[in-house]
């Protein structure tokens, strides 16, 4: 199964974040098919930043998403529709 999570990147007790699409059989650091955006949960608000389009194309294949990442595209998707 195909899945969209966060792989981490970062230093010691700086995380930062891409939001992937990966197998769910692959380790967190494993091979990536595509990346989607990052989540930089540090700086103040965090910052988040998602290509929705191929977000939305991955869901309509069949990726789930982490529990996380559900909550970040629906964090966005909420903050485009306020801004249009």
């Amino acid at each position: 199964m195909v899945a969209i999570r966060l792989k981490r990147l970062g230093a010691k007790k700086r995380p930062f974040y891409r939001i992937i699409v990966m197998d769910s059989r692959k380790p967190r650091e494993g091979r990536t098919k595509e990346i989607l955006g990052y989540y930089d949960p540090l700086k103040e608000p965090p910052e988040i930043k998602v290509d929705m389009e191929r977000a939305n194309y991955w869901l309509d294949q069949g990726a789930q998403p982490s529990n996380t990442v559900q909550s970040l595209l629906h964090k966005v998707s909420h903050r485009e529709k306020q801004t249009v």
